[in-house]
């Protein structure tokens, strides 16, 4: 069987610090590999593979700005599909644009659909609904006018976490600077139950940061700015909660399955995908608003047993997984 997996090319694969799509086109890749799969990663130049890489675009457009995002994404896309006979089966991690391809080659293709960015591009997915597999990547986040193969969470590699038993007292928000992630919510969290919070992640909205962050920054609210993979792990394993207080449907969260692997309970609001992520009061804690996370916090978060988190995300959210039931998926494909 051979694959062609199609990263995206905002950063590289597997990414150096933030870029969510390309960790989970790389962590797939690289299980497939280790199944003795034969598989081609069509990722940026400076990508690492164990696989095949296949590229035409040297660096990602989010961290080379002298690139055009749009010629990348069609130079980058067109480069698997012109070779598209040489695969079996291609695995789009890219959303919508490659389906445009999918009636002009004659592979199969499945596409993890990992979020929706508007309801204006559903019509794309709507078009392709019939001829490709979609796959999403929690319930929650399946659109009701489109079928689905099947769900498969995303998966990390849980052997780069470390199981700690015995956190340091403090809360962390792990994630995007941007009002749909809830770093205001963090920091009215940490300053009310009167904990230190420590803030890691990119700035993606420049003005919430100045407005909503920045001011509250000082001895007890700490912004350390991206981590990479041994500062994650650190981060996580040694926090005695992830602050996850979302805004909005979230598709998944990377930053939950892998706090929850270092054996961290998780506070977030009930939205999206979270109750299935979390198992409330037994790995975190599934709450409606800041007071609910405050009384969490206070009252019951000495009670959960972290190593019961590590064993649920194990189990549930591990690379090894998610490749194992992808390949049970292009079998299925591939069978008909």
């Amino acid at each position: 069987m051979k694959i062609a997996v199609l990263a995206p090319i905002a950063w590289r694969t597997p990414p150096r610090h933030y870029g969510p799509w390309e960790q989970m086109a790389s962590n797939l890749t690289e299980e497939l590999v280790k199944a003795g799969i034969e598989v081609t990663l069509f990722a940026t130049g400076d990508s690492v593979t164990a696989g095949s890489l296949d590229a035409v675009i040297a660096q990602g457009y989010e961290e080379d700005k002298s690139v055009d995002a749009k010629v990348a994404e069609c130079l980058h896309i067109s480069n698997l599909m012109e070779k598209a006979a040489e695969f079996d089966l291609i695995h789009n991690h890219f959303d919508f644009l490659p389906l445009t391809y999918s009636k002009l080659v004659d592979k199969p293709m499945i596409t993890t659909i990992h979020g929706f960015s508007s309801e204006k591009i559903v019509p794309v997915y709507k078009k392709y609904n019939r001829n490709t597999h979609y796959v999403s990547i929690s319930n929650s986040d399946r659109h009701s006018e489109l079928d689905y193969l099947a769900t498969v969470y995303n998966g990390i590699v849980t052997a780069e976490f470390d199981f700690v038993a015995q956190p340091e007292d403090y809360l962390l928000f792990f994630g995007r600077i941007h009002p749909d992630k809830g770093t205001a919510e963090a920091i009215e969290i940490a300053l009310k139950t009167g904990k230190r919070l420590l803030i890691a992640g990119i700035i993606q909205d420049e003005r919430y940061y100045l407005e909503r962050v920045e001011p509250f920054l000082g001895k007890s609210v700490e912004f350390l700015g991206a981590a990479g993979p041994e500062e994650r792990n650190e981060l996580l394993g040694k926090a005695a909660a992830l602050l996850h207080p979302i805004n909005f449907e979230e598709p998944f969260g990377l930053s939950v399955a892998e706090a929850m692997t270092c054996g961290t309970p998780v506070i977030a609001f009930n939205k999206g995908s979270m109750p299935e992520l979390i198992i409330d009061k037994k790995t975190g804690f599934l709450v409606k608003d800041i007071e609910q996370a405050v009384q969490a916090i206070k009252m019951l978060l000495p009670g959960i047993n972290r190593k019961k988190c590590r064993e649920h995300a194990i189990a549930k959210f591990s690379a090894k997984k998610m490749a194992e039931d992808y390949l049970a998926l292009y079998h299925q494909i591939l069978n008909k």
